[in-house]
Order: structure tokens, then sequence, then C-alpha cells
């Protein structure tokens, strides 16, 4: 008997050597791909003296991305554009592909407590934990990069270890819970709202196949998109803080 079945780990589905791909991984790798073609599609038309259509829009979005950033954090928006750029396009495509046909739904049929259930091939990368929690990871340690850049060492590392009162030293240790607590929160936010999502779409389609889902796809694009915003937002604010000296917070 084959039922539906919603794994909220990325399943397995081939090995190369000891290290084990998930669906998860190999959806991220295509993304990965073509995003990096588009990177050297876009830089080749930059240098074209008649650009595309295509690349005008382009060129024109990524220019009010950048001018939408520096309305929140002015001038120090540029340092932090070309990370906070990638993490609204990756985000964005990953939470959009795991919509596409097929994903989620084409895999192969394996048996797990007497019940046959579907291993998809394709999945979303922000719909597994181990990807929202990795990109969580890198803007974290991205806003301390810049703290470093801007501040210089030991003016952030006064921002967590201050013993000119003890009141200062509580504050301190407050920051360094909310730098771990921002990992985490980053993570299961994005993480949350996509697999959620893709569940919601799965059981309107496994209920009523064909046009029940579709109202709950255009959400869900809707959906992706804000996810992916909210995510570059809060890495900008949260590096526009870090990089202010402390005694002017």
């Amino acid at each position: 008997m084959a039922d539906l079945h919603i794994s909220v780990a990325a399943e397995p589905i081939f090995k190369i050597g000891n290290f084990q791909f998930s669906n998860s991984l190999l959806v991220s790798l295509m993304v990965t791909f073509l995003l990096i073609i588009f990177a050297k599609w876009f830089n080749a038309q930059s240098k074209n003296k008649k650009p595309s259509v295509f690349y005008t829009l382009i060129f024109t979005i990524f220019s009010g991305l950048l001018k939408f950033f520096e309305s929140v954090a002015g001038k120090r928006a540029q340092q932090f554009y070309p990370l906070l750029a990638c993490f609204f396009i990756f985000i964005i495509v990953s939470n959009w592909s795991g919509l596409l046909p097929g994903v989620g739904t084409v895999g192969f049929w394996e048996e797990l407590h007497g019940n046959k259930i579907l291993v998809p091939f394709f999945r979303g990368p922000t719909a597994d934990i181990n990807t929202t929690l990795a990109l969580a990871i890198i803007s974290v340690m991205a806003t301390q990069y810049f703290a470093i850049k801007n501040l210089g060492f030991f003016g952030f590392l006064k921002k967590y270890i201050n013993l000119s009162g003890p009141i200062d030293f509580f504050v301190g240790l407050l920051e360094i819970i909310s730098e771990l607590a921002k990992v985490i929160s980053f993570a299961f936010r994005l993480f949350g709202n996509i697999f959620a999502g893709e569940v919601l779409l799965t059981v309107m389609a496994a209920i009523i196949p064909f046009f029940a889902p579709l109202p709950f796809l255009g959400l869900e694009l809707f959906v992706g998109f804000i996810q992916a915003l909210v995510f570059t937002m809060l890495t900008l604010v949260f590096m526009s803080v870090a990089t202010v000296p402390h005694d002017n917070h």
C-alpha cells in the first residue's frame, strides 16, 4: 500500500564513496550551478555596448535592491551588498525551486514498516534544516567579520568582553547569547516557513490533484519572496548594528 509520506529530514538518494547525497543537496548544487551560469552571462552582458532587454531589467532590479539597502544602512550597505545580494538570489531561487513540477513528486519507492513510501529525487534546498542552518552560520560569521573590519579587533571584542563594570560585563554575556540565538532564529524561521508551505501543497495535491493547489501555489510564491527578503534584511540590520561602535548604540 502506498501512503502519503512527509519526511522532515532530507532523504539520501545516492552515495559517492562515503559521501551521501541527499535530495536537497542535489537541488542546492543545481541551483548553485544555474546561478554561476547566470553570473557569467550577466558579467558578459555588462561589457556589451548594446545589452539585452532582460539584462537591463535585471540590472534595474539589482540597482533598486542596493538603493533599498542604502535606505536602511546608508553608504555602509555598499560593502555588505555583494553578500546580501547573494543571500537574496540564492534563497529566493531555492524557495521557488521547491514549487517546480516534479520536485517532491518524482522519485523511487521503498518499503518502510510494511508500507511503500515515495522517496523524491528532488527537494527544495531551504526545506532542509541543514541548508538554512548553513546560511544562518554564514550570516552570523559574516556579521562578525564586518564588525572586526570596521571597528578593529579590540573594538569588536569590547562589545562582548567589557570589564569596566558589572552591568557592562553582563550586557556582554547577553550579546554572546544573542549571537548564538540568531543562528537558531535564522535557521528555523526560514526552514519552518518553506517546509510548511511544501507540506501544504503536497497534502492539497493528494486530496484534490488538479485545481485546489493553484491558489496555494501563488501564496507560496509570495511567501518564498518574503522569506528571502526577511532573511536578507535581518542580516543587513544585524551587520549595520555590529559595525557601529558600542558606545554609539
